[in-house]
């Protein structure tokens, strides 16, 4: 699993991993192949390796979707602080080769493989707590 590239927080356009309690409010790609790419939470009919070169390059949204609503006021929900607002997901990706280092835009970033197993597993409204660090640098 990778997660923000960024230092980690709840604060809008800030590109962190917001922390705190999360719950699953939408799950998209169900019946999709296997690395589809999603733009806008739509498959855009591409796998990754079909796409271009200069697509490749970016750090595509894959395979599945879950999207994540903070449950925290103040903390990773509403006002500028709001995880749902700032499109947070866990997701598949097209660079599986920079998994377990922090390479993302804020989300948090499975294989394809294993982000489909976990789809497959987990119902909307699961909850999932993201660790907040002890010390922000």
């Amino acid at each position: 699993m990778s997660s923000s590239k960024k230092q980690q927080s709840c604060i809008e356009n800030s590109l962190g991993t917001p922390w705190g309690l999360h719950v699953v409010c939408e799950k998209i790609g169900t019946g999709q192949p296997q690395g589809m790419v999603f733009e806008g939470r739509v498959p855009i009919g591409l796998k990754a390796d079909q796409c271009s070169v200069e697509k490749q390059k970016k750090n595509l949204i894959t395979t599945r979707i879950l999207r994540l609503s903070g449950l925290e006021q103040k903390v990773n929900k509403g006002g500028n602080v709001d995880s749902f607002k700032r499109y947070i997901y866990i997701h598949g990706t097209n660079h599986e080769q920079n998994l377990g280092t922090p390479v993302s835009s804020g989300c948090l970033q499975l294989s394809n493989e294993s982000i489909q197993d976990v789809f497959d597993m987990i119902e909307v409204g699961t909850q999932l707590y993201i660790e907040r660090p002890s010390k922000l640098v």
